[in-house]
């Protein structure tokens, strides 16, 4: 038994304490409610996470046997977690002088326990803020029938979420522990470690045979830097979401080049939600919610706005169908006198025009207020005539009414 080493409660308070500052450690430990507690699925993350937060609750409660109880058993089922043994060690230490920190032992590597430190505080506060019930991130207004999921990514808070497509509304399905760019959001250019902000697709699959130990269980390429990237002037390449070494159970919150990574069982488990060339991944430095009412609401506006141009479109009259877009618009290297001399000429020499748009998604953009990316197949036949083609349009606020920023092909 411990017991009679551990009669240090103050030292471990301050472990607590430090970890975890400007929390109030009853409130973090209090129990989940039942309906959050029923939507938890059992990842590698959820377990980690309702690990920790024991460990702490016995630490607060001074039930130091149980703490390290639970510290062991954390690290059996998971033998290469260090900050599980970063938090033995601690309560190890605290039988030889007080604890002034977490990790504080003489000479200890400073930034890599900084970097445990912050991933503790990042599970925890999953563990406590779950993704709201009732609510819906905002940037998911309309997946298309085939797009079974979308992934949501919150750089902020270290978490991924998974959303599955119910019928048109968004549900939610799983949540996970992740790390991204060592310096932060909004990539700018090649080898700047930072991770971009936006809406993106899930363009292949590579499987862990075919990588470096580093992407750990595979790898999901994504479509960065997208054509938004480009015309602002973006560069670099390579941003998946992937593995970790085989070696490391989870990196800490600021840890990758600019991907987004998980444990390698997360990434598994996330896996069997993804479709390549289907599935959205939305990255964010801080994700938006609405409730029902209100994301249907924007979802409608959005949705008028969209069939207005349409029908505006099909009527040949084009300065009617122009006054859809936007004084900055850009489309076909075009800007917007350009594009409405061609269009004028175009439509002119039509007798009439016939638009069908299907398979359309709709995702407001992450960082840039009232703008919304939709992405859509269109069937176009006029006088003389017809093709097929898969579009993509960027669309803003402007004046108080939806525009059109930005149209090509997807």
């Amino acid at each position: 038994m411990l017991s009679d080493s551990f009669r240090l409660t103050p030292r471990l308070a301050l472990l607590a304490g430090a970890l975890l500052p400007g929390i109030l450690l009853g409130s973090l430990f209090a129990p989940l409610p039942a309906a959050a507690q029923n939507l938890v699925p059992r990842s590698a993350s959820s377990e980690v996470e309702d690990a920790l937060g024991g460990i702490f609750k016995a630490i607060e409660a001074n039930k130091l046997d149980d703490a390290y109880a639970r510290v062991e058993a954390l690290i059996a089922s998971k033998p290469n977690y260090r900050l599980a043994y970063l938090i033995k060690g601690d309560l190890l230490l605290a039988r030889a002088y007080p604890i002034r920190g977490m990790g504080a032992m003489p000479g200890g590597p400073a930034d890599k326990i900084r970097d445990l430190r912050d991933e503790a505080l990042q599970r925890l506060r999953a563990y406590r803020e779950k993704p709201p019930v009732d609510q819906i991130p905002r940037y998911l207004l309309q997946m298309r029938p085939d797009q079974k999921h979308a992934v949501v990514v919150d750089t902020k808070k270290s978490r991924l979420y998974v959303y599955a497509n119910d019928n048109g509304r968004p549900r939610f399905v799983a949540d996970y522990y992740m790390s991204h760019g060592k310096n932060g959001v909004d990539k700018m250019r090649e080898g700047d470690q930072k991770t971009p902000i936006g809406v993106y697709y899930v363009t292949s699959h590579l499987p862990k045979a075919k990588l470096a130990d580093t992407y750990g269980a595979g790898a999901f390429p994504i479509n960065y830097p997208n054509d938004w990237d480009k015309r602002n002037g973006r560069g670099g390449h390579g941003i998946w979401l992937h593995g970790v070494p085989a070696d490391t159970f989870a990196r800490a919150p600021l840890a990758s080049d600019g991907c987004v990574a998980l444990s390698n069982a997360d990434f598994e488990m996330m896996g069997k939600n993804i479709d390549v060339g289907l599935t959205p991944v939305i990255i964010s430095d801080k994700i938006e919610w609405l409730s029902l009412d209100d994301w249907n609401s924007e979802r409608q506006s959005l949705l008028k706005a969209i069939e207005q141009w349409r029908a505006d479109w099909e009527s040949r009259n084009t300065e009617a169908y122009l006054s859809h877009y936007a004084r900055d618009f850009e489309g076909d290297g075009m800007t917007l006198a350009e594009w409405s001399t061609r269009k004028r000429q175009v439509n002119g020499a039509k007798a009439w025009i016939k638009v069908q748009m299907g398979n359309l998604d709709m995702f407001r953009y992450p960082g840039r207020e009232d703008m919304v990316v939709i992405t859509f197949q269109q069937e176009y036949q006029s006088s003389n005539l017809s093709n097929s083609m898969k579009k993509r349009l960027y669309w803003i606020k402007e004046g108080g009414r939806w525009k059109i920023l930005d149209e090509g092909p997807a």
